[in-house]
């Protein structure tokens, strides 16, 4: 009998654990993300001291994310960015950090950043001279505002892809912002990248539901096993 109770007990709580803990990984449709930075590093506009802090999605996923990178505990932003599409074939369970090479004794500038999952992330645009640099000093193809963006402007400010030769050529023809086709293969025939998300923003009311039928369910099976020992 007290073995039965303490059961019981047990299986409640695992359940209203579970309810609890659903919602808090729904809702990261913003991909709050906390990074640690060992060295100075360089992101658009700004170069950051070596320490944690959080990046966060401001909008979902679409042809051109804001990213806001905020202090360790999220009470102070520290600057908002502009990003496209990065893809990528294989994802992995953690978040991954990309950078730029830099010549020894400046700060590496980032590049992208993965979410742990996706097999799309943010590739970083910089201000439209500071690409010219960054594409001349590490031999790449750097995405440039083409225009000082405004808060108001972010999302549809002109976009070039700067080249190591100093030239502009379309985003689109110069950097991959669309899935590849073996990315596009891989996803599910009705799925589009920007759905992604949607588990983790989809409601759990159903899931909740469920949690609790399969808890009153096991609750009347202890109780009549309790029942049956006695």
């Amino acid at each position: 009998m007290k073995i039965s109770r303490v059961a019981l007990v047990v299986l409640a709580a695992f359940v209203a654990v579970a309810m609890v803990a659903a919602p808090a990984r729904a809702d990261r449709w913003d991909k709050d993300t906390k990074v640690t930075f060992s060295q100075p590093v360089e992101v658009p506009g700004k170069v950051l001291a070596a320490g944690t802090y959080r990046l966060r999605v401001m909008t979902p996923a679409t042809a051109r994310n804001v990213v806001q990178i905020w202090n360790q505990d999220g009470t102070e932003l520290i600057t908002t960015v502009l990003c496209i599409p990065d893809y990528r074939l294989q994802p992995t369970g953690e978040t991954t950090i990309r950078f730029r090479e830099r010549p020894a004794g400046t700060p590496a500038a980032l590049r992208a950043w993965f979410y742990p999952g996706d097999n799309f992330g943010q590739e970083f645009v910089y201000p439209k001279a500071r690409a010219v640099q960054l594409a001349a000093a590490t031999h790449e193809v750097v995405p440039a505002e083409a225009a000082q963006p405004t808060p108001s402007t972010i999302t549809t400010v002109p976009l070039v892809a700067v080249t190591p030769e100093k030239t502009e050529v379309p985003v689109e023809e110069a950097i991959q912002t669309t899935p590849r086709t073996e990315v596009a293969q891989a996803m599910p025939p009705a799925a589009e990248p920007t759905k992604k998300m949607l588990p983790k923003t989809g409601s759990v009311i159903p899931l909740t539901g469920l949690l609790g039928f399969a808890a009153i369910s096991l609750a009347a099976g202890l109780r009549l096993l309790a029942k049956r020992i006695s």
